[in-house]
């Protein structure tokens, strides 16, 4: 097993080791915070955790951040919490665990003997079944597999209705986009939609800053639209350092009802725009469609942080591809 000295910080543990560990099979997990492949995997991960501990299994999980925003201990220790992770996470900012393992993707399963020995490798989501057969034959033992169901963002994709690919906001890695007179990077420019946005492209109005791995909503009155087609669709957005920002998601120009979004097998519009409110700044309930401000919130510039419509399939916004 490669070292794990490459942490930069550990959640939910003092550091680890392979010397310690011998003795322990050891399921390593490499994640990003923002990854829907991950988010969808993790709840298999966190119940093969629990099932299998008093049988010797140990889990750790090492976050090595993709986007910029994603190297603050404060979001994964965030994520950590909102997702019920208990055990070991290492803080992997310098890819120092990544380069050792030389891994390539997120997410990534190591599936290590107690000798210290990588056995098993998996890359992406799915394969859970043998997976689990594999930790069950490291450890030694055979019996039923644990129950997992996965909600909300965690529920399993709708992968027979797949027709949006991953898409990035920002200029750095950005596709697609559909705004009038195109992209204007790292300087605040109006935007506007345009008269037909085609289906797996998206598109600004009102006045943003396009950035590398982000767009900056300057002043209120902006939305990002996006067409697509998959059941479900998620969109990564920060207030950056103001008060959290509530904001209207439409679909096909009607508010979306709670959590529901859209019916696969056909295309929709998603737009999604920050809007005014009455002393309350709590978010509401998330809608799917466009974020509007009808003024500036508290003189701060609304920040759509991540890079993102990310891949809309089946159960979502699939992040980064599982291979790519």
């Amino acid at each position: 097993m490669p070292p794990l000295d490459g942490a930069t910080e550990w959640i939910n543990s003092e550091p680890l080791d392979p010397a310690g560990l011998r003795g322990n099979v050891v399921l390593v997990n490499f994640w990003t915070l923002t990854c829907i492949n991950w988010l969808r995997q993790e709840p298999y991960v966190r119940a093969w955790s629990q099932g299998y501990r008093d049988d010797g299994l140990v889990v750790i999980g090492v976050h090595t951040p993709e986007f910029s925003f994603e190297h603050e201990i404060d979001r994964v220790r965030q994520a950590t919490t909102e997702r019920g992770i208990d055990y070991a996470v290492a803080v992997d900012n310098d890819y120092g665990i990544w380069s050792a393992f030389d891994n390539q993707y997120w997410p990534a399963l190591y599936f290590v003997d107690a000798e210290g020995v990588i056995h098993d490798q998996h890359f992406g989501e799915g394969r859970y079944e043998q997976s689990e057969r594999v930790i069950q034959e490291l450890l030694g033992v055979e019996r039923e597999l644990v129950p997992v169901e996965g909600l909300g963002v965690e529920a399993e994709a709708d992968w027979d209705h797949l027709r949006t690919p991953e898409t990035y906001l920002g200029y750095g890695r950005g596709e697609r986009f559909a705004s009038t007179d195109g992209a204007v990077p790292n300087e605040a420019h109006a935007y506007e939609l345009p008269e037909h946005l085609g289906l797996n492209h998206w598109a600004l109005a009102g006045e943003w800053t396009i950035g590398r791995e982000t767009v900056v909503l300057d002043r209120a009155g902006g939305s990002i639209s996006v067409r697509f087609d998959a059941r479900d669709a998620h969109l990564v957005l920060s207030s950056g350092a103001s008060e959290p920002i509530p904001f209207r998601v439409l679909v096909d120009g009607e508010h979306a009802e709670g959590n529901r979004l859209a019916r696969s097998g056909r295309e929709h519009e998603l737009r999604v725009a920050p809007v005014e409110t009455d002393g309350d700044a709590s978010p509401g309930p998330v809608e799917h469609d466009t974020l509007t401000p009808d003024r500036p919130l508290a003189g701060e510039r609304p920040v759509v942080e991540a890079q993102i419509l990310r891949e809309l399939v089946g159960s979502a916004l699939v992040g980064r591809g599982a291979v790519r």
